[in-house]
């Protein structure tokens, strides 16, 4: 039931130095595409300060994120939902009644029905490349509803961007990644950037990570009132 991806256990500890600059010191944190759950299980343990609450739209993924999340017993990561970015609206009110029934507590309806509260950020590692183009729309679409307004969204990957040199590497991956499937692909950064700013987000840095990867983070910008 738990899978694992080889490359969680190179890159979590750059990606979580990233992190560690950008989250909050305590809040809600919204891994969207969470994967095996690895980066779940890492993360938790790194920030015991921060809840995290897992997702990924396969329902196979879902199951391996809890069986890495039972076997750690971590306090602070919640019980994985099945959220697809591109598909609103994301079921993130559901997280807290998934998380009363995979912890057979009754005490947290108290007869009324469960509402959500909103994220303090939201991360998302290695999903845009691998996925339909409406799922990168989605992702920002969601935050937009979702995240509190001084909420991040860290996103972590390979990406082209105009004037930087593509490493052979990356434009191999992307081949392969096309061949596999056409809507997938490596995206041109200055396009994320575009649908973002769609939403309200505008990106605040740039990371240079191992493996001729990015972290990017976007927060709302001037015009959404901070």
């Amino acid at each position: 039931m738990k899978r694992h991806a080889p490359a969680t256990a190179r890159n979590s500890g750059p990606i979580a130095d990233v992190l560690a600059q950008e989250l909050p010191a305590s809040g809600l944190v919204l891994e969207i595409a969470s994967g095996t759950g690895e980066h779940a299980l890492f993360m938790a343990s790194r920030f015991p300060e921060l809840t995290w609450q897992p997702s990924d739209f396969e329902q196979e993924a879902v199951a391996s994120i809890d069986a890495w999340a039972s076997e750690a017993k971590l306090a602070n990561l919640r019980p994985a939902i099945q959220l697809d970015a591109s598909q609103p609206p994301w079921p993130v009110g559901n997280a807290d009644a998934i998380l009363c029934v995979k912890m057979h507590s009754d005490s947290c309806y108290n007869g009324k029905s469960v509402g959500y509260r909103k994220y303090d950020a939201c991360v998302c590692i290695n999903m845009i490349h691998i996925s339909d183009w409406k799922a990168t729309v989605g992702l920002f679409r969601g935050c937009s509803k979702y995240l509190t307004e001084a909420a991040p969204i860290i996103l972590y990957g390979p990406y082209l961007e105009e004037g930087v040199e593509t490493a052979p590497s990356n434009l191999a991956f992307d081949r392969s990644l096309k061949e596999r499937n056409p809507a997938w692909g490596l995206r041109t950064l200055a396009h994320v950037d575009e649908v973002a700013a769609t939403f309200g987000f505008e990106r605040t840095i740039r990371y240079e990570m191992p493996a001729n990867n990015l972290s990017v983070v976007y927060r709302r910008g001037s015009a959404s009132g901070l």
